[in-house]
């Protein structure tokens, strides 16, 4: 005789496992990266030779070359001339190059600051390593503002109080850098410290807002210009200082040379 019982421990048991290796089974499987392989696989007919290289890079060269021609016209347009040649190093606190720079930045960045906030820039102050080539005489295209600002930097403009402008031109004594510059000038005395300092002409206020054109990294206290970081108030243009630079371009015929005095020595 069959044992009843004990068939039905038995089939219990088989139900409870069945359930058990499903759930087990449809869990959610968490993988891990244990190896990760690669292989270089060349273009040219340079370094290590695969049969068909030449022929894959003649298909590559076909399908791109379209993009790069499109691409060159644009940069290769002619926008402007320059009559001679600008240079960061033309001089030892301001330069040809800087005080372009930092006029178009002010000026154009001023329309846009304008129509969007209805107030106007007051200064501008950029960095002196952010300028990465001279302007060539000659023919100025697209090229030659991607090669001056390479980087993809935006205007920003900071609200600061004469404070931080005081602390602004002592940085710009310390660092004995021509740093661009535009819309404030002073004179550096005997002392080495500033005076007649003059903001669109007039003599700083302790108290007063000004703002400060500048780009998102030095906003944020780059090449230790702190006194960024003290600003009651930010506002981005997201404006890149390469395309300000290419609208300037596209507008004017011959790019001046700026050589007044904005900073004097006694």
């Amino acid at each position: 005789m069959v044992n009843l019982k004990k068939y039905n421990d038995v089939l219990k048991l088989f139900v409870i496992f069945l359930t058990f290796f499903f759930i087990v089974s449809c869990s959610k499987q968490n993988y891990h990266v244990s190896k990760i392989e690669g292989k270089r696989i060349p273009i040219t007919e340079k370094g290590n030779v695969v049969a068909n290289s030449s022929e894959q890079a003649i298909q590559i060269e076909n399908f791109i070359k379209p993009y790069r021609e499109h691409i060159n016209k644009d940069l290769d347009s002619i926008l402007a001339y320059c009559p001679v040649t600008l240079d960061k190093s033309s001089g030892k606190w301001q330069s040809t190059i800087g005080n372009l720079i930092a006029d178009v930045t002010l000026k154009r960045g001023n329309l846009v600051f304008n129509a969007r906030e209805k107030k106007k820039i007051d200064i501008c102050l950029l960095n002196h390593g952010g300028i990465r080539s001279i302007l060539p005489k000659g023919h100025v295209t697209s090229r030659t503002a991607f090669e001056i600002m390479p980087f993809e930097n935006t205007m920003v403009v900071i609200a600061l109080k004469g404070e931080q402008i005081l602390e602004l031109v002592d940085y710009f004594i310390a660092e004995k850098k021509p740093h661009p510059i535009s819309g404030i000038s002073f004179t550096i005395g005997k002392n080495n410290a500033a005076k007649n300092i003059l903001v669109q002409g007039k003599p700083v206020e302790k108290d007063k807002i000004y703002y400060v054109g500048t780009n998102d990294y030095l906003s944020n206290g780059g090449d230790n210009m702190s006194f960024f970081k003290k600003g009651v108030q930010k506002f981005d243009l997201d404006y890149k200082l390469r395309n300000i630079l290419i609208d300037y371009f596209k507008e004017v015929d011959t790019i001046p040379v700026i050589n007044d005095i904005r900073i004097s020595v006694e």
